[in-house]
């Protein structure tokens, strides 16, 4: 058997992977290919280029869409203005966008393209959607519609948002699996997620406090939306945010393709070490474990009492209220074919329990081993167990997790704002209006520590 067959699992990409289990494509070569053709434009107006959320935006849109349109990332707009984001290594938005991957030359025609701030396209201009915000709110409006938000800057993870949800619609449009994609107004209200995020009072106040420590156990798609939007913060001294970053694993190829924090240059260091390098050069202050999560250690008195988990792991996230956390939020994203758009936030205490929730988790797994890619597969001398054990791998997009990252991580600042907390929200980016939000009681109000923002004016 060639190596590289073997190793195929930790090199192919999640999101090509969509085209193998689908069957639409017969090979690995013909998938990639598939992919390869996907390009998205990106259109920048002066005004955005100087507000701090938009650019949050941008970096995030150019950041998820470069791991999952394969084509190209093309962004257009005078961006040789400096950084109103924190982003390490990089002192204007142009170099930024380089530094992530985007290009300055123009899309294919027909590219869909995501517009920000007052730039200005053709009348016959095709699928084009509105990059919007305005406070705790994010969300995107076809272009035709004429409507934005007052877009107050203040509150990166309103960016983040927006531009995950920008290219989910471009996305399920290029994918041809949602004719919805691109017709309709997508958002939601980090403040109120159980608003309509139009609404004025779902816009949330200004941030008036950031949380001065965090918990972070798994480091992969979801623990690195964590570390971009808790980066993205602006927080008057970073110094004063102390991480802990759980995980025992390698980065492999794969990564690249769902984590926002990943690049070649990482394939096979720890992710616990890249992740902490990443964290003290955006000046935070980090300290690593680098063991599996189990309820057999204690959190001790001086260590992060919050935790933001994005283990995909159900024994783990079972133990999760067991160690001495005395407020944990948790996310999970969806896997397969009709749910990789999917995702589930849970905040603990509460009404549910871990060990209820994820005690007994059966893993179910679709037969996927008569599509033809993975009968190619078998003829090219991939084995039974290896064959199993790629079926077995996670469809996954870094867009589904940068917004639940924007979720888990607002409801972090809330809990250092004194804030409403949720229980529960569900929902899935095919549909996201029909998502189901519950609130916490509010005994469940903690203070994780606090720390000042800078001051933005909105």
């Amino acid at each position: 058997m060639k190596p590289e067959l073997h190793l195929l699992g930790d090199h192919l990409h999640r999101l090509v992977k969509l085209a193998l289990d689908t069957g639409e494509a017969a090979t690995v070569e013909e998938a990639e290919a598939l992919f390869a053709g996907y390009q998205l434009a990106v259109a920048v107006g002066a005004d955005a280029a100087r507000n701090a959320t938009h650019q949050a935006a941008l970096l995030t849109i150019v950041n998820a869409a470069g791991r999952s349109v394969l084509g190209g990332v093309f962004v257009t707009g005078d961006l040789d203005m400096p950084l109103a984001t924190p982003f390490p290594g990089a002192s204007t938005l142009a170099e930024a966008v380089m530094q992530l991957g985007g290009s300055f030359e123009a899309a294919a025609p027909g590219a869909p393209t995501l517009v920000l701030g007052d730039a200005a396209l053709p009348d016959d201009v095709g699928f084009s959607l509105r990059v919007t915000f305005d406070g705790w709110s994010g969300g995107v409006i076809p272009l035709r519609h004429g409507h934005r938000l007052a877009e107050r800057s203040g509150y990166a993870p309103a960016g983040v948002l927006a531009g995950c949800l920008g290219v989910s619609e471009a996305f399920q449009h290029l994918r041809r699996s949602n004719p919805a994609a691109g017709r309709r107004r997508v958002g939601f209200s980090l403040w109120r997620p159980e608003m309509s995020w139009l609404d004025e009072v779902a816009r949330g106040p200004q941030l008036s406090a950031l949380p001065s420590s965090a918990w972070l156990i798994g480091l992969g798609n979801l623990g690195q939306a964590y570390l971009w939007t808790l980066g993205l913060l602006p927080y008057a001294e970073p110094g004063r945010l102390q991480l802990v970053l759980q995980d025992f694993d390698v980065l492999a190829p794969s990564n690249e393709s769902t984590s926002l924090l990943t690049a070649p240059g990482l394939v096979d260091y720890r992710k616990t070490r890249a992740m902490a390098a990443w964290a003290e050069r955006r000046g935070f202050v980090a300290t690593i474990v680098e063991r599996r999560f189990r309820p057999d250690f204690r959190v001790a008195e001086d260590e992060p009492p919050v935790a933001l988990c994005g283990m995909d792991n159900a024994l783990g996230r079972a133990a999760l209220e067991e160690v001495g956390f005395s407020r944990i939020i948790e996310a999970g994203l969806g896997k397969g074919v009709s749910d990789f758009l999917a995702l589930r936030l849970h905040t603990f205490p509460g009404p549910a329990h871990a060990r209820d929730i994820w005690g007994d988790v059966a893993v179910e797994r679709a037969d996927l081993l008569d599509r033809p890619a993975y009968r190619a597969l078998r003829k090219q001398g991939l084995d039974e167990c290896g064959l199993t054990l790629l079926a077995g791998r996670t469809v996954g997009a870094p867009f589904v997790g940068g917004v639940a990252a924007a979720l888990a991580v607002s409801e972090l600042v809330r809990l250092a704002s004194g804030a409403q907390s949720y229980e529960l929200i569900d929902a899935h980016l095919k549909a996201p209006e029909h998502r189901t939000v519950l609130a916490q009681s509010e005994g469940f109000r903690f203070n994780p520590g606090i720390t000042e923002p800078q001051s933005v004016a909105r």
